[in-house]
């Protein structure tokens, strides 16, 4: 459990710094901005790595892993439908699209999604510490970008046509089936199916 939550705290509070200008900015100056993202990066792919093996680690020891609650079986079925407007704001969030103008934050919100999917569909407790995590913190991020204007990884990007949107859901049908036919199992080692 612990190798969890020091992933957690290790990439969440790093994603904290964005939320705060002021400290951002003066690590910014400090470090130069290329020397600033390549530490940001690094840092975050290793909150990540360790937050996976945490996560994969309780999985495989239910001892440290108690059930608290055993969702009912339509929650599983909520958790699948709410994951396929999660991809496609998932992929929104990396292409120009009207999609993306309308939700502004499109990456938070497919966050949000996928978080309160696999709160409902899993009742252990690293998924509650991993899920309820990214959750709370995706409600905090949105709030955060709400009150300082901020305008995301794409800035003002207006899209060019139709099409970007017809690519967007695309994309994000294709993975979001992909994801339920194998690449959930190969990835996570869980079929969503089962």
């Amino acid at each position: 459990m612990m190798l969890l939550i020091v992933g957690l705290i290790l990439f969440l509070g790093l994603h904290l710094l964005p939320t705060v200008p002021d400290v951002r900015d003066s690590f910014r100056e400090r470090l130069g901005a290329g020397p600033y993202k390549a530490v940001f990066s690094v840092l975050s792919l290793i909150g990540l790595a360790v937050i996976v093996l945490g996560f994969h680690k309780m999985q495989m020891n239910p001892g440290k892993n108690p059930v608290l609650w055993d969702p009912p079986t339509w929650t599983r079925h909520i958790a699948l439908a709410l994951m396929l407007p999660a991809m496609v704001l998932l992929v929104a969030s990396l292409i120009p699209s009207r999609i993306r103008t309308a939700v502004r934050h499109p990456m938070i919100a497919a966050i949000k999604i996928w978080a309160f999917a696999h709160l409902l569909a899993n009742g252990d407790v690293a998924s509650l510490l991993l899920f309820g995590s990214f959750l709370a913190f995706a409600v905090y991020d949105r709030i955060s970008v709400a009150k300082r204007g901020a305008s995301g990884p794409l800035g003002d990007a207006e899209p060019k046509s139709v099409m970007n949107d017809v690519l967007v859901v695309a994309i994000g049908v294709a993975l979001y089936f992909g994801l339920l036919y194998g690449g959930h199992e190969w990835l996570i080692g869980v079929s969503p199916l089962a």
